[in-house]
């Protein structure tokens, strides 16, 4: 793989070298993947995703100004998406369920007992069940691993915002766990 930055991939892009922009394909298409499958729950619009946000990039490539990191440019592109996406269908299909394990990257995680693949069950089912501005909040802070300054960024919004965002997520993941752990006992 080719170590020259993203930043400087991407500028390559917008002057015209558009074969770079396989190069940073091959470097973010399983991580968009992973957000967007977290996001949808669907194999083929994570897909289908993924592949805007690269139609995106070359459409908009002009307007690239290399300021701030790639990763939350690319991840700010991709949120935008899906939002346009969750309004044009205007609620994604809840029914089908989340298969995280069989998410790229996923296999390096031991199988679990199967009292913490309940927990885990729950836990998707869970966050399934929050808002998406909250769900989009914790896969960006949990599962992508960005940190506070970079979801402001991605999220146009304050590190404060984010920070309570991230606070009332978990409380409320909490407590939806609460009543599914009381559902299951029934």
């Amino acid at each position: 793989m080719d170590s020259t930055s993203d930043k400087a991939l991407m500028e390559k892009v917008r002057d015209g070298d558009l074969d770079k922009l396989g190069l940073l394909f091959e470097r973010y298409n399983r991580r968009l993947f992973g957000f967007f499958y977290r996001m949808t729950a669907r194999r083929d619009v994570s897909e289908d995703l993924v592949q805007g946000v690269f139609e995106r990039i070359l459409k908009y490539r002009k307007s690239y100004s290399a300021n701030g990191d790639f990763s939350t440019w690319i991840f700010q592109i991709a949120r935008n998406l899906h939002a346009d996406h969750y309004r044009k269908m205007e609620k994604l299909d809840e029914e089908h369920a989340l298969d995280w394990d069989s998410l790229p990257g996923d296999s390096e995680v031991p199988q679990l007992e199967s009292d913490q693949g309940r927990e885990q069950q729950m836990l998707k089912q869970a966050l399934a069940r929050l808002d998406p501005v909250k769900k989009q909040t914790l896969i960006l802070s949990r599962f992508e691993g960005f940190k506070y300054k970079e979801i402001a960024e991605i999220m146009d919004c304050t590190e404060s915002a984010v920070k309570v965002r991230v606070f009332r997520g978990l409380n409320e993941l909490k407590e939806i766990m609460s009543d599914l752990r009381k559902e299951e006992e029934l």
